[in-house]
């Protein structure tokens, strides 16, 4: 993936399938064209962002756009029905009413090869394009599956893992990989000597808060088998970044405790901590990008700044002796 994008900071449209609350469509939209109009020319998308709702308004943004001058990435392993439902009501493992507020359509789990190509077709359509670059399987991992986890992998193993080995060969795709917010699938992925995935998101487990697991295992792992590794999530939910939400729900007391030691060294280094947390993500070799959703345009130029801030070696420095981040971490004292 890093051979074909332009810029490292991509945008995340989660938000944008109305995560957490109502969200105007035209409030959605300047968003997308504010991102554009900032540089970004790498947009991730997926069918369960909203059931639907995320592709559809990033296709109607992206619409006036020429399809070459943009990468886009969606997912695989959930059909997005005519049927309705409540969404409320749906059994999302640890992130249950994730996107209460997104369209009823009913969202049904399938990691097979009829269902990926379906779902590649319907994505299509939303999208309101004639291809995708990356594909991804989404969250066939503990957070949504709990012990079942392991038969989605082996479901996805030998329906969309094949299926999109074979769009690749085809050249109808650039590449695939897994789009998790665990470790854990991503490192049994890479022990399968059949499965030679371009690049993988990973969510949440490479941030400021959570990166030992990654650090240690994923990231080296990735490097040897020549395997981008796209950080989704480098806010933690939000509460990196002014908010109150961590892994999807709300903060607990210890987390909030710890981002706040961090907020205090990097006002202490007149730097904001979405600056330390977009350059922390992007410092280890692993990462090709780095994809913060956002859901109001004033985002976007927030994103920016962070990522031209220059972050002082002695805010690095400090969080090493106060323990906040790994010291086996890659640290970004001379990126800018």
């Amino acid at each position: 993936m890093r051979n074909i994008l332009q810029r490292k900071l991509g945008f995340g449209t989660a938000p944008l399938g109305n995560m957490y609350r109502n969200i105007p469509e035209e409030e959605a939209i300047a968003t997308v064209d504010t991102a554009w109009e900032s540089g970004v020319r790498y947009f991730d998308t997926a069918p369960f962002y909203g059931a639907g709702l995320a592709e559809i308004r990033l296709g109607e943004a992206l619409s006036k756009i020429n399809r070459n001058d943009y990468v886009l990435s969606t997912k695989v392993g959930r059909i997005i029905s005519d049927e309705l439902e409540d969404p409320s009501a749906r059994d999302l493992g640890e992130k249950g009413g994730l996107f209460e507020f997104g369209r009823k359509n009913k969202i049904i789990v399938d990691y097979s090869t009829d269902a990926t190509l379906r779902s590649i077709e319907d994505s299509l359509k939303r999208l309101q394009t004639d291809r995708l670059d990356f594909v991804y399987i989404h969250d066939i991992a503990q957070d949504f599956y709990g012990d079942e986890w392991l038969t989605q992998f082996e479901a996805a193993r030998t329906g969309a893992f094949r299926t999109l080995t074979r769009l690749r060969e085809e050249g109808v795709i650039k590449g695939w990989g897994l789009g998790v917010n665990r470790v854990e699938p991503i490192e049994l992925m890479l022990d399968l000597e059949e499965a030679k995935p371009d690049v993988s998101l990973l969510a949440g487990r490479y941030s400021l808060l959570d990166h030992e697991r990654a650090l240690q295992r994923v990231m080296p792992s990735a490097e040897k088998h020549n395997m981008d590794i796209v950080v989704g999530g480098p806010y933690s939910s939000g509460v990196l970044a002014g908010g109150t939400h961590f892994e999807y729900q709300k903060a607990s007391p210890e987390i909030i405790e710890k981002v706040n030691k961090i907020k205090n060294i990097a006002d202490r280094h007149g730097i904001s901590i979405k600056a330390a947390a977009l350059q922390f993500s992007l410092a280890n070799p692993a990462v090709a990008a780095v994809i913060p959703g956002a859901s109001k345009p004033e985002r976007i130029a927030e994103d920016k700044a962070a990522l031209d801030t220059v972050v002082p070696a002695a805010f690095w420095e400090e969080m090493l002796e106060q323990r906040l981040v790994s010291p086996y971490a890659p640290l970004p004292i001379n990126v800018k």
